[in-house]
This record gives C-alpha cells, sequence and structure tokens, in this order.
C-alpha cells in the first residue's frame, strides 16, 4: 500500500539505526512490524493465567511420575 507520510527527520534516522536497515522504506517496515510483534505479545500476556482449565506444572509432573 502506498502511503504519505511526514516522519520527523531525527525519529527516522533513528529508526534506520535501530533497524539496521539500508533503506527508509526498510525501517519503517521493520519499526511496525516490531511495534505490532510487540502489541500482540501485549495482547497475549493480558490473558496470561486467565484459563483455569489448565493443568499447573506440578500437576503436570505429578502425571509424569504416574507413567
Amino acid at each position: 500500500m502506498k502511503t504519505t507520510i511526514d516522519i520527523p527527520d531525527r525519529e527516522l534516522e533513528d529508526a534506520i539505526r535501530f533497524t539496521q536497515a539500508k533503506t527508509k522504506r526498510a525501517a519503517i517496515v521493520g519499526a511496525v512490524t516490531d511495534f505490532n510483534r510487540r502489541m500482540r505479545m501485549a495482547e497475549l500476556v493480558r490473558f496470561s493465567g486467565t484459563c483455569s482449565s489448565l493443568i499447573t506444572p506440578e500437576e503436570l509432573r505429578a502425571m509424569r511420575r504416574q507413567d
């Protein structure tokens, strides 16, 4: 998708440096990809420990000892 945006020079320079990208496009794609990955992980963390039907690590160890 083509989009025209105005990115402050300093922010773009930092994005290029942090992502070690060779082009502006690669830096932006890398930054957006990383942001999306972090947000997906944050969503998963929010649900951490909310499923009561899963067994605990202790229950799993006990089951393995019985075999």
